[in-house]
């Protein structure tokens, strides 16, 4: 992960624009579910955003995950502390959500996530929704392809 010390973002007009449109598109409303269902406990985090700890169900294997401007994690609030260029990383995935037709990215995360194992054999490096978040800042591995990983 890169530095772990980022400074907040404020509110802007365009994140309120994001929060309209995630909640307009039904994301925001779909992420607050399933964090409901996986027994998260919810809460403000500013710009929009929601972030549910204590989530109890091992999928996605993430250290969070997001559905519309919903930030969900099992871990607690204390872990993203030190984290914050995650909650970063997180953060565009709301702003994803808003522009790239709400839950209608579900099925297209999920074809991304596929071509990315065909070509690199993890779940991130060839995502473009992941590369766009910043894969450093997911504390994902750098790009390679499966052709680069049998040549080492």
């Amino acid at each position: 992960m890169s530095s772990d010390r980022a400074a907040p973002l404020p509110h802007t007009p365009w994140t309120r624009l994001r929060t309209a449109l995630n909640w307009i598109n039904l994301s925001t409303p779909l992420g607050l579910l399933i964090a409901r269902i996986g027994g998260a406990t919810i809460t403000r985090r500013g710009r929009g955003t929601y972030l549910a700890t204590g989530y109890r169900y091992g999928f996605p294997v993430a250290s969070a995950f997001t559905v519309g401007s919903v930030i969900t994690s099992k871990h607690d609030p204390a872990y993203f502390e030190q984290r914050l260029v995650l909650l970063q990383h997180e953060d565009r995935h709301c702003t994803q959500y808003a522009f790239v037709l709400g839950v209608v990215m579900l099925p297209i995360y999920v074809l991304s996530v596929a071509v990315s194992y065909a070509v690199a054999g993890d779940y991130s490096s060839y995502n473009p929704f992941e590369r766009l978040a910043g894969l450093a800042d997911g504390n994902y591995p750098p790009p390679t392809t499966r052709l680069a990983k049998k040549r080492s």
